[in-house]
């Protein structure tokens, strides 16, 4: 089962959804800061009951604050409860080193380690 894409965009981040079957995947690109992170989680939650996993793909995020990591938790929080699989993909070094200073690294690098990358 194939949805269309779905896009929704806020000044300095925009979203790109495409499910196919039971996985959506959220394309990132911009800034996923205290401006523009209630984007992000607005839409994940929407799609938590829809959906057994969610990919959240940040390859084309360029920068990440402590709001854009509540964010993340939060959905990753809310899709755990709901019995979803929450996955990180394509975060660059910044991003990564953020989430280890914040000691959530491990929580969502369990996809780094299966080898899971998305072009």
């Amino acid at each position: 089962m194939s949805h269309e894409p779905h896009e929704a965009a806020h000044a300095g981040l925009k979203l790109h959804t495409h499910t196919q079957g039971d996985e959506t995947v959220i394309y990132c690109a911009g800034r996923l800061t205290l401006e523009h992170a209630d984007v992000l989680k607005a839409h994940g939650k929407s799609l938590i009951p829809h959906t057994k996993r969610i990919v959240v793909d940040l390859k084309e995020v360029d920068w990440m604050d402590s709001a854009g990591i509540g964010t993340l938790v939060g959905l990753y929080v809310s899709a755990r409860k709901a019995g979803c699989e929450f996955l990180l993909v394509n975060y660059n070094k910044a991003v990564r080193d953020l989430l280890g200073i914040s000691h959530l690294l491990s929580v969502f690098e369990a996809c780094g380690r299966a080898g899971m990358r998305f072009p």
